[in-house]
């Protein structure tokens, strides 16, 4: 069994996870749905890729697509730890 690694939401602790504090108010976020990407960079659901997921936040406000996103998800914390932990080849089919 593999054993998950810190998903976008547990790093940012944005509680907009389902069931998190902030999911009411704001929505639950669409990296933590879609179950079909369970595992994928050893995520839940799209935790780990969160930067090529539309609607998520930075700094407070909802992303729209990746290439509009890009230029503060390269720059993101949670981004730069996911690149190191997992190396920069395994990003190569994301």
């Amino acid at each position: 069994m593999t054993t998950l690694k810190q998903n976008c939401w547990e790093f940012k602790q944005c509680g907009r996870e389902p069931g998190g504090p902030r999911a009411n108010e704001f929505g639950v976020c669409q990296a933590a749905l879609d179950s079909a990407t369970d595992g994928l960079l050893g995520g839940k659901h799209r935790g780990r890729i969160c930067w090529a997921v539309m609607g998520t936040l930075c700094a407070g406000v909802p992303q729209s697509t990746f290439a509009q996103k890009r230029r503060f998800c390269m720059t993101c914390d949670f981004f730069r730890q996911v690149k190191q932990e997992q190396g920069p080849h395994s990003f190569r089919h994301v």
